[in-house]
């Protein structure tokens, strides 16, 4: 795995752990993630218009990333409001290397080395020990986890084969991100009759700027699949976990306790195997 994906995937894994720390907090989560992803729409829009349309094959791709990426971000939601930042983020990062990894061998061939193999599963093994304990998720919060980490690996899937029939991957990265904004926003306009977004207020401001952080995180990890198979980007990715606890207990006042300590080391030694 080159160096400069394995850059791209840490730098992405810093910027989506802080954006979702952001959302767990907010008071009204869809319409937070939903301003998050206008955004990204806004800011996509000079690029759209900048670059060549992406040829026929990759549209098909394009409307598939961004529709899944509208379930993800409802079944994200659900799962903040039935859990913490603590559980969720650990259970829906958690499986999603070995579910890119399987994906991309079912559907695309991808072969990983058994030292690489064995870096994904120490990866989503560390991560997903951070989620047990006696204050495990409810059963309401570990379903809706276990849903968005599928949906989050099907869009990855889609992602990695996509990124690669387009002549500019930053052209991809931006059509998703531009579709995703308008579909969601009509999805919360149905769902909420209408929507009202008060630029007077700080907390539009601070949604946008969670937007700009998502979007550069999503935008780092696409143009990363072209330069690595899409279970190593993704594995390296997660370690995004880790993040999301030290945000946790340096800001959110969370317990970082001896045994996430030790997680955190399990899902490191995991990344530098997978980037070997």
């Amino acid at each position: 795995m080159s160096a400069i994906a394995v850059g791209l995937a840490l730098v992405a894994a810093i910027l989506h752990a802080s954006w979702n720390a952001f959302l767990r907090n907010g008071a009204d989560r869809l319409w937070s993630v939903t301003v998050m992803s206008l955004a990204g729409t806004l800011i996509a829009l000079p690029f759209v218009l900048y670059f060549p349309l992406p040829g026929a094959d990759a549209w098909l791709y394009i409307l598939l990333s961004s529709l899944l990426q509208v379930g993800y971000s409802l079944f994200l939601v659900a799962a903040y409001r039935h859990g913490e930042l603590g559980q969720v983020y650990p259970i829906v990062r958690g499986t999603v290397p070995l579910l890119v990894t399987l994906g991309g061998f079912l559907f695309f061939g991808e072969i990983l080395g058994p030292f690489q193999t064995f870096g994904v599963v120490l990866v989503a093994a560390g991560i997903m020990s951070l989620s047990l304990g006696k204050a495990r998720a409810g059963n309401a919060s570990l379903l809706f986890a276990l849903a968005t980490a599928a949906i989050i690996a099907c869009y990855s899937i889609v992602d990695s084969k996509g990124v690669r029939l387009v002549v500019q991957p930053v052209a991809y990265a931006m059509w998703v991100l531009f579709l995703y904004g308008l579909l969601l926003t009509v999805t919360f306009a149905l769902i909420r009759r209408g929507l009202v977004i008060d630029l007077r207020s700080s907390v539009t401001w601070k949604a946008l700027g969670g937007g700009v952080v998502a979007l550069a995180a999503y935008g780092l990890v696409v143009v990363a699949y072209s330069f690595a198979p899409a279970g190593l980007v993704t594995a390296v990715r997660e370690t995004s976990v880790v993040f999301a606890v030290l945000i946790g207990a340096f800001f959110l006042g969370e317990r970082l306790t001896f045994r996430r300590l030790a997680a955190c080391v399990i899902v490191a030694v995991g990344a530098i195997c997978v980037s070997l």
